[in-house]
């Protein structure tokens, strides 16, 4: 993934610590899909110590784009298709969480482990 979102000071704000150790702490985590809900392919991913608890944005978003990464609370989300949402965007992926042609439809189900890479643009 790419950490490119566009609350990611306000997450590093909020954690106390910078950008550099926010990537560190979020790829050196393995997550594991608690549930799935909210939208087809969207898995909510507990790993993060709660002191990384982050609150959901006071305002939404009427569009978040799929792929972004995102925090809220305890969890790590991706959202698999483009959507409402207020959780504090940090990132972006190219992996794809839906295809209703591909079987299974979704990528992450309950139990799935995931890890986030970091990328950067060639």
């Amino acid at each position: 993934m790419r950490y490119d979102g566009p609350d990611l000071a306000e997450v590093t704000a909020h954690w106390g610590v910078p950008v550099s150790e926010v990537v560190r702490i979020h790829a050196d985590t393995e997550f594991t899909v608690a549930f799935c809900g909210f939208a087809p392919g969207f898995g909510y991913l507990t790993g993060l110590p709660a002191r990384y608890d982050v609150p959901r944005r006071a305002t939404p978003r009427t569009a978040v784009p799929a792929g972004a990464v995102a925090l809220a609370g305890p969890y790590t989300g991706v959202y698999p298709r483009s959507s409402p949402g207020g959780w504090q965007l940090i990132g972006t992926t190219e992996a794809v969480l839906w295809d209703h042609t591909r079987v299974p439809a979704a990528l992450l189900s309950p139990g799935t482990r995931v890890r986030f890479t970091p990328v950067e643009d060639a």
